[in-house]
């Protein structure tokens, strides 16, 4: 069956034209990219504030809620999306609202992010036990399916992503600003609380999307490692977030072309193209450490 299912794989030509052309003429493949394009460009937006506010564990939990809400859809039979979403968003009101003290307290936030995870997992896993259908489904909620991907899904898509960089756009200095220096901005009249709890609600909605692609244990593909990289190599927020919005394209749209042509999951291709730029960005600092390694006992006459 996997030589059979192997054969029937389209192969890379090298003529990069008649490949493209090709890919899609499938409206699958062109869905695909479609969100691809959409969930790459928000994820790496909301992805770059997350990294820099260090909540990436909220992140991976609103992630894991993905998973119950999109096994309750499957199991009651309503769309997928509505369950993703809902369950994102509502996990993100929950942080919100029971972690109170924020980064001024890591602990109490962590404790109650983490509380979050283990109940949206319980769940999930009581779902899965409860569906009587084809094992495949829950499988392709784990590590995401984009030839499943329907045009009205690109739809909601591009809404909920407008949407989400829409309000990004509005709150992005004060943001950026509460970010860097929650005292300093709290100082200053900005309402720190208030942006914290609508930046973990625009966090449950952009992992909601990016796990309809990646699927629920690959969100943090899209969602952590471009814009981790951008940092690493520039500390200029424009710049920075351009670069992540680069990174977190290429990394989507190479992913899609590798899973075209060979029969493994999407959300592998992903995480490994991402990892890779990731790994890259940091080999000249680690050369620096090195050399300097190096240069010490010889600057010190070899003297320990």
């Amino acid at each position: 069956m996997q030589l059979a299912s192997d054969a029937a794989l389209p192969v890379f030509s090298w003529n990069l034209l008649n490949d493209f052309q090709d890919m899609w003429s499938y409206l699958s493949m062109v869905n695909a990219f479609r969100a691809g394009a959409i969930v790459s460009v928000v994820c790496a937006v909301v992805g770059w504030f997350m990294v820099l506010r260090r909540q990436t564990f909220a992140g991976h939990t609103l992630s894991v809620a993905a998973f119950p809400g999109a096994s309750l859809a499957t199991l009651a039979g309503f769309s997928l999306s509505l369950g993703y979403f809902g369950f994102c968003v509502a996990a993100a009101l929950v942080v919100a609202a029971l972690g109170r003290k924020g980064r001024e307290n890591g602990a109490e936030e962590s404790a109650v992010t983490g509380t979050v995870q283990a109940f949206a997992l319980a769940c999930g896993y009581l779902f899965i036990s409860l569906y009587k259908g084809l094992l495949e489904g829950p499988t392709a909620l784990l590590f995401g399916d984009f030839l499943g991907i329907t045009t009205g899904q690109v739809v909601i898509l591009a809404v909920v992503g407008a949407a989400v960089l829409a309000v990004l756009a509005v709150i992005g200095r004060p943001l950026l600003f509460a970010s860097v220096d929650p005292q300093v901005a709290a100082g200053r009249g900005v309402p720190v609380r208030l942006l914290s709890t609508l930046f973990l609600v625009l966090l449950g909605a952009a992992t909601a999307e990016a796990s309809q692609i990646t699927g629920t244990l690959l969100v943090f593909a899209l969602m952590v490692i471009p814009a981790a990289t951008a940092q690493q190599l520039t500390a200029r927020p424009a710049l920075s977030l351009t670069l992540s919005v680069l990174l977190g394209l290429a990394a989507c749209w190479a992913g899609l072309i590798a899973a075209y042509y060979q029969p493994y999951p999407l959300g592998f291709f992903v995480t490994a193209f991402a990892f890779a730029g990731y790994v890259l960005a940091h080999l000249p600092r680690l050369g620096r450490e090195v050399l300097g390694r190096v240069r010490t006992p010889i600057a010190t006459g070899g003297v320990a």
